[in-house]
């Protein structure tokens, strides 16, 4: 109702003249903390609002900071103004929508003023995207144990519902200070770059990456009060008064000479007492004095006491070539192992991942596995006080009489993919975990708690996932949900608590009760859970049962978990994986939350990049070859072969499914050519003769004996070239069946 208010009378009933309406936006609010500051341009006769030009995704800086309006050309202005002329606004229906959602599939536009009703967030850092509220990221509620939810916004000190949306945020360091978002934004706009930090906790690097992030603008200035013309001229005045018991100045205790007996010389402690030397029997040359308030607090040594004047005063301009470097953006570039940094436009997930890797350095660490038990061999490993998560695992399994993997493997990529998936499942199946298989919640178990089991696990996936582990795939959307706040601020229900558990159980008697009587049954039934969960109150309606049962399944799956949610976020941001996935939460979910998708024979073909030969006779046969393979490809995945895709994929590339991550390096394929037989007297060459079953000069194929061949490290894999597709086909079936007898069988 306020911006309501304030947008008709800055338009007057439409008495305000078109240059004082944004030529973008058309409205004529000059509010510069909202908006931005708003500029008008007399002789092209338009105005234009800051942020309604840095949002705009038509129109960049590209002059200096003083040419056209803060770096942007005037012919740069005038031309998006026509480009957004065509555009209609999906919340006015006006024309002139110039902010669209950065997301390339979503189509929606609409206008600055307008995107801040819709819940639209502009990100005012690197390319200044805009988000729609299906795809703008979020906050997740992350309170210590020892922490209640605040009740107040801590900049105005306003009541607020303490449930994180578009217009209530937090502090990302103490999680303690909650805030509307136009009160922060004010607060930005106000403390400029310099000064804009956390009101509670004071954090101002976290705090200013983390309201970048939710679409806060941060001038890029120092603060407001510090502008202020002679806004401090009071503190350079000095204290030219003699506060002697008897003052023997005849001009009086104001009058101060600049030199001599009568001159007035202040303490050299407090700076607010003074007397003249004649006055104190001081010395002609004396400087160093100090007053007897100072005296007393000093015992008598206060000469030899240092002046709290004497340092330097830091200028304006200092500071800001000082904090040049400490800027958001900056950070966000240079700490990679907490929070890489990624395109703006990057939203799957493969690719997501795929920027993390650049992280993992070349050096390795040995991961020794005691016959199949991953879990302990990963816990032992992030439990170590040298450990890296960057560095690249090197898997060896040992006590092979108690392993399924054989020893002919070991230290290959297929021992850390193997390691891997053995990982994941160990990691689901773990007593951190509760619930069906594939839809898993946490669950509170002590002695994990006690061995920080939970932080280990998130750890663990965080590292599976960015060294190439494949997808996740069995939390529940309710844990999902309580880690990435995704879907975003969706209450949580019955349904969403682990099914046939004791709790789940008794607030489901609750909520199914018929009557009043029967309600009151069940709670006397369940009196100790209520009792843990504060809500053993007197109930007087059926009606009171809903809200009853909301806060039941609340303490149960967020208050009764803090900790353990806690300390699984903190294992997470591992190699920086939750910043990425709470940045993309609605992409990440498939990889967190749903079964890995079955291969098919045109996915496991476009894995593959082909590398013909240069020479015409030979790619004559490789082109043959290569419709032999999507032929082989599609009899896999169809039964009508001994051996499956999954053999086929492990085989080539030491994976069974497709990782998380995608393969690195991409996975290749070029070819081996047989020997081909000549006539008496005539040289064998290897690779050359034309395709079929022989050449000129008599020359014949020798298929017998020529397999597919495998480099698992580079992931290339070599097509035996034979003359026929059943040819093809033996060979292929025969080579990759003797290498999965040599693998373990699938739990």
């Amino acid at each position: 109702m306020k911006k309501k208010a304030r947008r008709l009378s800055g338009s007057d009933g439409g008495s305000s003249s078109p240059e004082q309406c944004c030529a973008l936006c058309r409205l004529s609010d000059d509010d510069p903390a909202m908006f931005g500051e708003k500029v008008t341009l007399k002789e092209h006769k338009f105005s234009v609002h800051y942020l309604c030009l840095l949002t705009s995704c038509g129109v960049y800086q590209r002059g200096k900071e003083d040419e056209g309006v803060f770096g942007f050309l005037v012919d740069d202005i005038k031309q998006e103004i026509r480009r957004s002329a065509r555009l209609t606004c999906c919340c006015c229906k006006k024309k002139g929508a110039c902010v669209g959602c950065y997301v390339r599939s979503c189509k929606k536009m609409i206008h600055f003023p307008c995107g801040r009703k819709q819940k639209f967030i502009s990100q005012f850092t690197g390319l200044f995207p805009s988000f729609c509220p299906d795809h703008s990221p979020t906050q997740s509620l992350c309170v210590g144990s020892d922490l209640s939810l605040p009740q107040s916004c801590s900049i105005c000190l306003d009541s607020i519902e303490p449930v994180l949306c578009y217009s209530i945020l937090k502090c990302p360091s103490c999680h303690a200070s909650w805030f509307h978002r136009d009160c922060v934004q004010r607060q930005a706009h106000s403390a400029g770059l310099f000064f804009f930090r956390c009101t509670l906790c004071n954090n101002k690097e976290n705090f200013q990456e983390e309201m970048l992030r939710m679409g806060i603008y941060i001038p890029e200035r120092d603060a407001s009060w510090e502008l202020e013309a002679n806004a401090y001229s009071e503190l350079l005045e000095v204290y030219t008064r003699c506060d002697a018991l008897t003052c023997l100045c005849n001009d009086g205790r104001t009058h101060s000479a600049k030199t001599g007996w009568f001159e007035v010389i202040r303490c050299r402690l407090c700076g607010s007492g003074g007397t003249h030397r004649k006055c104190s029997g001081l010395k002609l040359d004396t400087r160093d004095w100090a007053c007897s308030d100072c005296q007393q607090a000093t015992d008598g040594k206060a000469s030899l006491v240092a002046s709290p004047q004497g340092g330097q005063r830091r200028s304006l301009l200092s500071k800001r070539h000082l904090s040049s470097s400490h800027t958001p953006i900056s950070c966000k570039r240079t700490n990679l192992t907490h929070l890489p940094s990624l395109p703006v436009a990057c939203g799957s997930p493969k690719e997501v991942l795929q920027a993390l890797v650049p992280q993992l350095l070349p050096l390795s660490v040995q991961v020794e596995v005691s016959g199949d038990r991953a879990l302990a061999a990963g816990v032992e490993l992030v439990r170590r006080a040298d450990f890296d998560p960057t560095h690249t695992l090197s898997v060896r399994f040992k006590d092979y009489r108690r392993t399924s993997f054989p020893s002919s493997l070991q230290d290959s990529n297929t021992a850390r993919q193997y390691f891997l998936k053995l990982l994941v499942q160990q990691i689901e199946d773990s007593v951190v975990f509760e619930g069906p298989d594939g839809s898993k919640n946490l669950a509170l178990d002590s002695q994990a708690l006690r061995d920080d089991l939970y932080f280990d696990v998130g750890c663990l996936l965080a590292l599976s996932l960015v060294h190439g582990g494949p997808p996740v795939s069995f939390f529940s959307r309710t844990l999902y949900q309580c880690l990435f706040n995704y879907p975003p601020n969706q209450p949580l229900t019955v349904t969403h608590m682990t099914p046939n558990t004791h709790f789940s159980r008794q607030v489901s008697r609750i909520a199914e009760a018929k009557s009043l009587d029967e309600l009151k049954e069940v709670m006397a039934a369940s009196w100790e859970y209520l009792e843990l969960a504060g809500c053993n109150q007197p109930i007087s309606s059926l009606e009171e049962r809903e809200a009853l049962v909301e806060n039941l399944v609340s303490f149960t799956l967020i208050t009764r978990m803090q900790l353990p949610l806690q300390r699984f976020r903190e294992g997470l941001q591992t190699l920086g994986v939750f910043d990425q996935v709470q940045l993309y939460p609605s992409a990440f979910c498939t990889v967190f939350c749903e079964a890995a998708v079955r291969l098919t024979a045109q996915a496991v073909s476009r894995l593959f990049t082909v590398n013909f030969s240069q020479q015409e006779d030979k790619l004559n046969r490789e082109t043959a070859v290569i419709s032999f393979w999507r032929h082989f490809l599609l009899e896999c995945e169809v039964g009508r072969s001994s051996i499956s895709l999954q053999d086929l994929l492990r085989f080539a590339t030491g994976a069974g499914e497709v990782p998380a991550a995608g393969l690195l390096p991409p996975p290749s394929m070029s070819f081996l050519h047989p020997i081909i037989s000549s006539p008496p007297g005539v040289e064998q060459e290897e690779g050359g003769g034309g395709g079929g079953g022989g050449g000129a000069g008599g020359e014949v194929f020798q298929d017998e004996g020529l397999f597919p061949q495998r480099e698992p490290g580079s992931k290339h894999l070599l097509l035996p070239v034979t003359s026929s597709y059943q040819a093809f086909k033996s060979s292929m079936e025969q080579a990759i069946s003797h290498h999965v007898h040599l693998l373990p069988t699938e739990s």
